[in-house]
């Protein structure tokens, strides 16, 4: 997934010196991608990214449902104050309704950040219309691994593979 999803990364040419000759190659462009999973399920997702992507820079963003209004409140964040061109990676591995989704991009946007790309293992067809619908006109990607059916009353996918952060952590 992180291969298909750093496909059109922004590169630049470079030139390079090999002990044969002078060629040129390409290089990541400044500024580097910005690489933000979703915790805490995300971070299972981090290794592989960092992997693919080394000069990635990495940010984090905490969310939780607000039991009373059912929105996604951001609880903490560690990202650059200025995310002016760049490039945005959201790691988030289940996209059900896709509540946290949205906001995670919003909150991006909303600090600079020219194209977001979300990276998710499953999704739930109501929740990636609602990506698409929330997200018209930006540029917005999304990766995902397999859609599944839909989902059932308490807004989990299914068939699903439980909770991605409860199995991460072993706390089934």
């Amino acid at each position: 997934l992180a291969y298909e999803a750093t496909r059109n990364v922004r590169v630049e040419e470079v030139t390079i010196q090999t002990p044969v000759a002078e060629t040129t190659g390409v290089a990541i462009s400044d500024p580097r991608p910005l690489v933000v999973p979703i915790l805490g399920a995300g971070l299972g997702m981090l290794e592989g990214m960092v992997k693919l992507v080394p000069t990635a820079e990495v940010g984090f963003l905490g969310m939780v449902r607000n039991e009373e209004t059912l929105q996604p409140d951001i609880y903490a964040e560690r990202l650059p104050d200025d995310l002016s061109n760049r490039q945005c990676f959201v790691l988030d591995p289940m996209l059900a309704t896709g509540g946290s989704l949205i906001a995670a991009i919003d909150y991006l946007f909303a600090r600079g950040a020219v194209d977001v790309t979300c990276v998710c293992l499953l999704a739930a067809p109501e929740g990636l219309a609602a990506v698409d619908a929330a997200t018209a006109g930006r540029d917005v990607t999304i990766v995902l691994g397999a859609l599944d059916e839909r989902l059932n009353e308490l807004g989990y996918i299914v068939p699903g593979l439980g909770d991605a952060g409860d199995r991460l952590y072993g706390t089934v």
